[in-house]
């Protein structure tokens, strides 16, 4: 994906927005030549759903598109405001399927304080479609003069993580392979814009903002590397994840650091404001197992290293292929 990306679609629609890499692109809309001070700054961002099963453990795929592009927006630093939404509904498709997951969106869409204000609804032949895929493009106001962005890293920021990883993947693989475990994982499946508002309304020196989706922890670390131009160092002994979800990768053959979160982020922050950070952080998330997990360094490859729980240090490369398809 990320090599169809970069060679496919960024080289085609090469322009400064899209050279942003980042969740969304971060834009200015002036209301008249000449008065560039009195612009807005926004966020805009697309993502499309094609989870399959529609409902899982934690969530659904309604809940999953209202959430993941709110999310898509807090990472650029903006406060959610209108989404789209548009429907590729199957033949068939019992309306009683659609109809919950339409309430679904409207609950989430409440939770997250996001209006859907206009939207499209298309139907394919039978077996063309696999019951309904959902695209949501999302605005949000950048209210701060913050660059929250990949490039703007530095040396010396730490890597906070909000939670523990890859419940979101191993909810959906459990349900689709009709897997059963001693206690049933859930879906991590939330918005985030109520604790990157929080964040920044406490003057937290924030340089970039990822939520950890399809590729997991390894891959978002790796995207952003490579675009800042910076290594990351990170502490396997610092990362939380949960024993049951541990013990679910290692049946299934899964590494958890490449497995898809929908509720989870990575945060860095300039050093003097980390702690004050990572407090914030625990105090927002009833499991409060945020973690300072690892740092920028000085060296200028890209890369992502991971230091294992024995000591060791290896090179974190991105994912080769997909763990997880179908995931979101």
């Amino acid at each position: 994906m990320h090599q169809l990306i970069e060679k496919i679609f960024a080289a085609a629609f090469q322009n400064p927005y899209l050279h942003q890499r980042h969740d969304g692109a971060a834009l200015t809309l002036h209301a008249l030549p000449g008065r560039e001070r009195d612009g807005v700054r926004m966020a805009f961002t697309t993502d499309s759903y094609v989870v399959r099963p529609l409902f899982f453990p934690g969530g659904d795929i309604g809940k999953l598109a209202i959430y993941g592009t709110v999310n898509d927006l807090a990472m650029c630093g903006a406060r959610p405001r209108f989404l789209s939404a548009g429907f590729i509904l199957e033949e068939g498709l019992p309306m009683e399927t659609l109809w919950r997951v339409v309430q679904s969106m409207k609950h989430a869409a409440e939770a997250a304080g996001v209006q859907i204000v206009t939207g499209d609804t298309k139907i394919v032949d039978k077996g063309k479609g696999d019951g309904i895929f959902i695209n949501t493009a999302g605005i949000g106001i950048i209210e701060h003069d913050l660059s929250i962005a990949p490039q703007s890293i530095r040396p010396g920021d730490g890597v906070l993580l909000n939670g523990d990883l890859g419940r979101h993947g191993i909810a959906v693989m459990a349900v689709r392979e009709g897997l059963s475990f001693e206690s049933q994982i859930e879906s991590d499946c939330a918005p985030l814009a109520p604790i990157v508002k929080r964040l920044l309304e406490e003057k937290i020196e924030i340089r970039c903002l990822r939520d950890l989706t399809r590729g997991g922890l390894a891959s978002a670390l790796n995207e952003i590397a490579q675009t800042a131009h910076l290594n990351i160092s990170i502490d396997s002994n610092a990362i939380p994840i949960r024993e049951d979800v541990q013990g679910a990768c290692e049946i299934l053959g899964l590494d958890p650091l490449y497995v898809a979160n929908e509720g989870r982020f990575v945060a860095f922050v300039a050093p003097d404001d980390l702690q004050r950070a990572l407090e914030i952080l625990k105090a927002h998330f009833p499991e409060k197992n945020a973690a300072l997990i690892g740092h920028v360094s000085s060296r200028r490859d890209g890369l992502v290293t991971l230091k294992s729980r024995i000591g060791v240090h290896r090179i974190l490369d991105m994912l080769s292929g997909e763990q997880l398809p179908r995931i979101c």
